[in-house]
């Protein structure tokens, strides 16, 4: 315990990157255009599954709600990363470190679920195509994305007022570039092996309870492609997820290597290498992905272009 004379920590120091001090500007340059193109990808992503009426439908709902996720997500830590890198003070209010959490942990939940949605949507397509209308209506989905925002408040509210209301003596530079939980929790003076236990209960529930739905929608769609005739069909079928099932291994490839496995298979450099990935990467390779590979959204890409190009 810290005692009757414990400091009081109204602030952390985020370390970030110290091995790549030399190469700092480069880094932020780096990370600029990566986060430019993270923007304008997913923006243009929203607008035109927004405007095209060809593409308002429950599969583009969900990917229009992934790219606006992505662009929340990528804003709770890459503006502190930025500042960070920038400014020789490499601090982060005690609220400031709570809310980031927060939001973190809120938006990481509703990206696992919305995942798992959007798998079910790709198995009530192909393997039940003539109730998917009455299944995947408009006012399901609507029902199914207000259910997905909500599911991350109670998981980032428990796991960041819980964590925070733990005392912290003092020493308090984070090892991150962000104020992520293990981090964090490495700061606290005080037994943590309850809240270290819960932590890795959640997170796994988090994690892989989305993963099993996944898992679970794609065998159901893999029997029913290998039982069709036309191979032309079976082409189309495996390409509408084909893009889906690329997001899905890159996120829970990182995440369940970052979270999951013991402490000691990975050096903090390892660590934020692997969430450097899954936060700033993955949200720029998201829109790529399913503009190269959706035909449907390429060619309402070239309309909406034609069509500025005409009237100007």
């Amino acid at each position: 315990m810290c005692g009757l004379n414990k400091t009081v920590v109204t602030e952390f120091i985020l370390l970030g990157f110290p091995s790549l001090a030399q190469f700092q500007l480069l880094f932020f340059v780096m990370l600029l255009l990566i986060y430019m193109v993270t923007l304008l990808g997913n923006i243009l992503i929203i607008l035109i599954t927004m405007v095209d009426p060809a593409l308002h439908s429950p599969m583009y709902l969900f990917l229009q709600n992934l790219s606006f996720l992505d662009i929340c997500f990528t804003l709770v830590v890459v503006p502190q990363l930025f500042s960070n890198l920038l400014t020789e003070k490499k601090s982060i209010s005690f609220t400031g470190c709570m809310a980031q959490m927060f939001f973190f942990f809120s938006f990481g939940t509703v990206e696992c679920f919305l995942l798992a949605a959007m798998a079910y949507d790709r198995y009530v397509a192909i393997c039940n195509p003539l109730r998917y209308r009455n299944i995947m209506n408009r006012r399901v989905c609507i029902q199914v994305m207000l259910a997905l925002w909500f599911s991350g408040i109670p998981v980032g509210t428990l796991q960041t007022t819980w964590l925070f209301s733990l005392p912290f003596c003092g020493p308090n530079k984070v090892n991150h570039f962000f104020c992520d939980g293990p981090p964090v929790l490495e700061l606290v003076c005080a037994d943590t092996s309850l809240f270290e236990t819960y932590s890795l209960t959640a997170t796994i529930i988090i994690i892989m309870s989305p993963f099993v739905l996944i898992l679970g929608s794609y065998i159901c769609i893999l029997h029913t492609v290998l039982k069709m005739n036309s191979a032309t069909g079976r082409h189309k079928a495996f390409s509408t997820c084909s893009s889906h099932l690329i997001v899905v291994t890159l996120l829970y490839g990182t995440g369940i290597l970052a979270y999951i496995q013991p402490k000691s298979d990975y050096s903090p450099d390892v660590k934020k290498l692997l969430s450097l990935s899954y936060t700033v990467v993955t949200p720029t390779l998201n829109p790529i992905i399913y503009s190269l590979r959706n035909s449907e959204v390429k060619e309402s890409l070239w309309r909406t272009l034609g069509r500025k190009a005409i009237s100007t």
